[in-house]
């Protein structure tokens, strides 16, 4: 239990840094200032690795060389890191693309398509007198 707390806390550590070096820090062309957020870090129990989730704004191309940028940014994060948290071994990092913000968009485009196809219910019909 004691441990769930620590790797959160590290966790939560680990994404508010990291957002903070996307921002200011990562100097990469490739990585995009404002086009990529951290949606989330899990972090494995043994704190030795962290799968770091970013959304990113733009289209295929764009998303691929942003991840490119962030792989190649993957040890300077690490090392970063490593200044800024006191751990007894600064985690491996891994970063991946949370596409869950789009497949949520694409899944109310497909609710809002349906609901128009839908033809109009009669609001009086379910009312029974009574």
């Amino acid at each position: 239990m004691a441990n769930d707390r620590r790797v959160s806390r590290v966790s939560s550590l680990i994404k508010r840094e990291v957002s903070q070096m996307l921002l200011m820090e990562i100097k990469d062309d490739r990585v995009g200032a404002g086009m990529v957020s951290v949606t989330d870090v899990d972090l494995s129990h043994d704190l030795q690795h962290a799968r770091i989730f970013v959304s990113i704004y733009g289209n295929k191309d764009a998303k691929a060389e942003t991840m490119a940028g962030l792989k190649a940014a993957a040890g300077f994060v690490r090392r970063e890191l490593g200044q800024r948290i006191r751990l007894r071994r600064t985690p491996e990092v891994v970063f991946l693309e949370d596409s869950s913000l789009e497949r949520g968009d694409q899944m109310l485009h497909l609710l809002d398509h349906i609901k128009s196809d839908r033809p109009p219910e009669d609001d009086d019909s379910d009312i029974s007198d009574q």
